[in-house]
């Protein structure tokens, strides 16, 4: 029987990955916009907090590594759009009071 890649499992490992320039996980920020889970592939639509993000390369590939170690994904890919643009109302309610918000 396959192993099925969990989206708990999935939404941990986002928990473990920041923009190297605000302090708080970008699963909270709301910059995931889908998960779609197949058998153990998984894709993740997301955005960031701007078009010109100078970590782009290093948060895709932190993404990639942590959710294929901790889900156990095979394959993981990103899409990233822009549609709809990111904004603060996006946070999740912890997010906020970290930054203070």
């Amino acid at each position: 029987m396959e192993i099925l890649v969990k989206r708990e499992d999935v939404i941990a490992a986002l928990k473990l990955c920041f923009d190297p320039e605000i302090p708080v996980n970008i699963y909270d920020l709301g910059l995931i916009y889908e998960i779609k889970i197949d058998v153990r592939k998984v894709e993740i639509i997301m955005s960031l907090t701007s078009p010109f993000c100078p970590v782009t390369d290093y948060m895709v590939d932190d993404i990639k590594k942590k959710v294929q170690e901790m889900a156990g994904a095979e394959k993981v890919d990103l899409d990233i759009v822009f549609e709809p643009p990111w904004n603060q109302s996006m946070m999740s309610d912890e997010a906020k009071a970290q930054l203070g918000l």
